[in-house]
């Protein structure tokens, strides 16, 4: 996880969210689409949704839903119908970085000690994980929950592993995930956020994690800086990941030599084990500090090996380039970091109010680079996690979300209540409630 950060800053780049002109054409020529999911709910596997507006496009459409999946066919006569209203209709977000293990959600409030450096923020973590009443599971559930009815179909979830808390913190996440699993995708890192190195015995609850499959990925974080051995933790989470078919994300929060000698650590065990599209490395501050042709050669070898970024947008200064590393292809998601925990008492798991941060901090004002916030939260998010897009198109996951809005830009700026929330082509919130 990363301290709180302040606010400051200017645009790093726009890019486009919006489905190609063919597509969005044949949508508002009212040809329908279709999708599904595995229906646990009892719900009909074929849904129209009337009178939508995809991008908030000036002529609503219906769209079609059959087994999950957008589709330009006629609908089914056993089609059930949900009335969109005029609802804009968006792509829903994916938060590709947040710690719900730690979260005091829907508990009491807590007053928060002074702090400096990750190693307070680590005993804080302790005291908060022993004296909460209610377990991680619950806690993660509440947060994870309250994402779903704000649009989220999907996250990566960071859970401590530590000998503080054992695994606690991945079990509980994952029975969050498990009883979200009609509503929210999830794949979970186990994180080490007291160190890999530093802190005997991390190392062996990161290998049984990963052995018995319990996380999708495993974590490490600042390898020289606070570990103080890049190349110890470094080659333990990378065979880690070869041995077990786990994915990598490193959290890097260097800002100096000292992250571009870590990230280029990581771009050769990435390249000598075979590892591209595996890896994920999280906040880089780096990144933002090197002068353009130091950037374009890092974003082309990160291209090169399909290795994603994820940015919580802290500040202008630290956030990442998004436009220019899209530029060379490299996937870069959004997230929202940690949620009312020992940190912080800030954050909501909204991504959308997620992507209205990252316009204000990068002080954006035109209505592309607004699009764009929205496209880093939905696309960009959906690519660090290895989901399909969705852009309304035949094929595309039916996971949207339907709100009052002019647009696009106007929607992130006003950040309007989510109506009505759908994953897997059926209804799973409305008003802000799950159903």
């Amino acid at each position: 996880m990363t301290p709180p950060l302040s606010r400051r800053g200017v645009l790093a780049g726009a890019a486009s969210i919006g489905v190609g002109g063919a597509a969005l054409g044949a949508t508002a020529t009212q040809a329908q689409a279709r999708a599904q999911a595995a229906e646990p709910r009892g719900a009909g596997k074929a849904v129209v949704f009337r009178d939508v507006r995809p991008f908030g496009a000036r002529e609503s459409v219906d769209l079609t839903v059959v087994d999950g999946k957008f589709t330009d066919g006629p609908a089914p006569a056993n089609a059930r119908i949900v009335d969109g209203g005029g609802r804009i209709a968006l792509p829903s977000l994916v938060d590709a970085h947040i710690h719900p293990d730690k979260t005091t959600w829907g508990s009491d409030w807590i007053s928060r000690k002074p702090a400096d450096g990750i190693a307070d923020y680590c005993e804080q973590d302790v005291e908060v994980f022993r004296t909460q009443k209610r377990p991680v599971g619950e806690r993660a559930y509440g947060l994870m929950s309250h994402a779903v009815t704000r649009g989220t179909r999907a996250m990566r979830a960071h859970a401590d592993v530590a000998p503080a808390y054992g695994l606690a913190g991945v079990e509980g996440v994952a029975q969050a995930r498990e009883r979200l699993a009609d509503a929210l995708d999830v794949q979970i890192v186990g994180f080490p956020q007291h160190g890999v190195v530093r802190t005997p015995g991390t190392a062996e609850l990161l290998r049984t994690a990963a052995r018995d499959g319990l996380v999708d990925m495993v974590g490490g974080i600042d390898p020289i800086s606070f570990d103080n051995a890049m190349d110890e933790q470094l080659d333990l989470l990378f065979g880690l990941a070869d041995r077990y078919g786990v994915g990598v994300d490193i959290h890097l929060h260097d800002r100096d030599e000292k992250g571009t000698k870590v990230l280029r650590g990581i771009i050769e065990r990435t390249r000598s084990l075979s590892l591209r599209g595996k890896v994920t490395v999280s906040h880089v501050f780096c990144l933002p500090m090197l002068k353009d042709a130091e950037l374009a050669s890092m974003a082309a070898d990160l291209s090169d090996l399909d290795i994603a970024l994820t940015t919580v947008a802290p500040s202008a200064d630290l956030v990442l380039p998004i436009a220019k590393l899209k530029e060379h292809g490299v996937r870069v998601g959004l997230g929202s970091d940690g949620v009312r925990d020992s940190w912080s008492p800030f954050g909501n798991a909204d991504m959308l109010h997620r992507a209205h941060i990252l316009g204000w901090v990068t002080d954006i004002r035109l209505d592309d680079e607004l699009t764009a916030c929205y496209a880093a939260g939905a696309h960009g998010g959906a690519d660090v996690m290895g989901l399909p897009r969705v852009e309304f198109k035949p094929g595309d996951p039916a996971d949207f979300v339907l709100l009052r809005g002019e647009g696009v830009p106007q929607v992130v700026v006003d950040m309007p209540q989510r109506d009505v929330v759908v994953h897997r082509g059926h209804v799973v919130a409305r008003n802000g409630e799950l159903v």
